[in-house]
């Protein structure tokens, strides 16, 4: 019997959120809080095929009685899982209780070949130097209490559960929380922009836990179409993010998708034949000033992506725009990428593509966002929103939004409320501000003028007159800001690297 299932055995979207972070906390102590992820949601998402299995297989052999066999049993479930590997045969074992979970995860994952390549991740579960047995079996024993069988929580109960995780794991890690989670509020802001239709591909090619793909299925629900016609693609470079994002989809009832594991630049996996796959609609929040991500050889790139010239080596920034912009679909292709403030007027080779960019008007708008926003960053950030074929009225213009004040102050991140999300959102698609006093600013701007200013996209260039001197201290800031940041993650590269050598 479940722990806290009700008489009618479903649970409540608190109880299952405060069960799983119960859950989360059997590795508090031995477990880094930045590496909780990679231990509880492979043991949550086996636990859920487990209870899965269990559930059909009753429910065929409730039909189909003595007769049921392999073939009809494979109708009735999502995953195969093989003899002796399932969750009892793993909660049951009393030793060397690791090296049975990953030979059983091992085992599951190869019984279901193509659909659940990579899901578990990389973690050593065998290794008790990095997770005491006894930690183990104190989430073993956590998850053993939940029942996550259709009659206790259904899909969108599990993803929404399974979000909250990931919210909460970001705010544990801090700044390490980066590389696999954007704040929901700002997924659904961009999602909102782009105003994903039935039919749609949509492809994020650095996809982290997949929350864009996600928000981008809730969005078409919530205008009442058919998300099951959507086409989802996502590219991740690590193995462990990866494998959140396809447990993430899954999780949330979502079969018909593909996440592919790989570096985007060096080795797009995304493909149609020969050529980079075009979609219909690409969000992306991909890791800001990228260092060492393949500038040697992105002139001589087999699809073409470089647009304008080669990116600055030890800055990935313009790397990610050209090779989304790259993949928007010919007529109906629109994308938003969120940015630092650095790409509206850094110069260089990346003020070369910034001008090739605007001069082929393919970039809509430019929205400045609030600060604080994310648990990676503190510097300002950006949505770009390129788009294939602009409106009659916005031919030869860029859109400028700056909604720096519409916010909501939270504990450690800002938040943007509804509200802000629906003001934002209606200003860019109609091109002022409806809401009046709602601390918003916006013009639309032609390309002359933006070549008059030498192709720099600072806000502060456009908006209510403000005067360059104003916007050249706020790019001075900017640039400071992105030092800083190198300055830390290069330090903590070294203090590594020291520590490993027994300094």
């Amino acid at each position: 019997m479940s722990l806290i299932a009700t008489e009618k055995h479903h649970l409540t979207q608190r109880q299952l959120e405060s069960a799983l972070w119960t859950a989360a906390n059997a590795l508090r102590g031995p477990v880094d809080p930045g590496d909780f992820k990679g231990y509880v949601f492979p043991v949550m998402f086996f636990k859920w095929v487990s209870d899965n299995w269990d559930f059909h297989h009753a429910e065929a052999l409730a039909e189909y009685g003595d007769d049921l066999n392999d073939e009809i049993e494979a109708d009735f479930q999502a995953f195969a899982i093989p003899d002796g590997c399932h969750w009892s045969d793993v909660f049951e074992t009393t030793t060397n209780v690791g090296s049975k979970l990953s030979k059983t995860l091992l085992t599951i994952q190869e019984a279901n070949p193509g659909a659940l390549d990579g899901v578990f991740g990389d973690v050593n579960w065998a290794n008790q130097e990095r997770l005491p047995e006894s930690a183990l079996v104190e989430l073993l024993n956590a998850f053993h209490k939940l029942d996550l069988t259709p009659k206790s929580v259904n899909g969108d109960m599990l993803g929404a559960a399974y979000e909250y995780l990931l919210k909460e794991f970001a705010e544990a890690s801090g700044k390490k929380a980066g590389e696999f989670f954007t704040p929901r509020h700002v997924v659904h802001l961009l999602v909102k922009i782009l105003d994903p239709k039935p039919g749609d591909s949509i492809a994020d090619p650095a996809c982290g836990s997949a929350g864009m793909l996600v928000e981008a299925v809730h969005a078409v629900d919530d205008n009442r179409g058919d998300s099951r016609t959507l086409s989802l693609y996502g590219q991740e470079i690590n193995l462990t993010t990866s494998a959140i994002a396809k447990m993430n989809l899954y999780l949330h009832g979502l079969q018909d998708f593909q996440i592919v594991r790989g570096d985007t630049f060096s080795e797009p996996k995304l493909l149609d034949g020969d050529e980079l796959r075009r979609f219909d609609v690409t969000v992306a929040n991909p890791p800001f000033s990228l260092q060492n991500w393949g500038a040697d050889n992105w002139a001589r790139d087999p699809f073409g992506r470089s647009i304008g010239d080669v990116p600055p080596a030890k800055n990935g920034d313009y790397a990610w725009i050209q090779h989304i912009v790259s993949t928007m679909k010919p007529g109906v292709g629109r994308a938003g990428i969120i940015m630092p403030h650095g790409v509206l007027f850094r110069g260089g080779k990346e003020a070369v593509i910034r001008e090739q960019l605007i001069r082929s008007d393919l970039l809509e708008a430019v929205i400045s966002l609030p600060t604080n926003l994310f648990y990676s960053t503190s510097i300002p950030v950006c949505i770009l929103v390129f788009r294939k074929q602009k409106s009659a009225l916005r031919v030869g213009r860029v859109l400028f939004i700056d909604a720096t004040k519409r916010y909501q102050p939270g504990k450690n991140q800002n938040v943007m409320s509804e509200d802000d999300i629906t003001v934002i959102d209606t200003a860019y698609k109609l091109g002022e501000d409806t809401d009046g006093d709602g601390g918003l600013s916006l013009r639309l701007v032609d390309l002359a003028e933006i070549e008059a200013n030498g192709f720099d996209l600072n806000i502060g260039r456009y908006i209510k007159g403000e005067t360059a001197a104003e916007a050249n201290v706020e790019e001075a800031l900017v640039l400071l800001r992105e030092a800083r940041e190198r300055l830390e993650k290069a330090q903590a590269v070294l203090d590594e690297k020291l520590i490993a050598a027994g300094f």
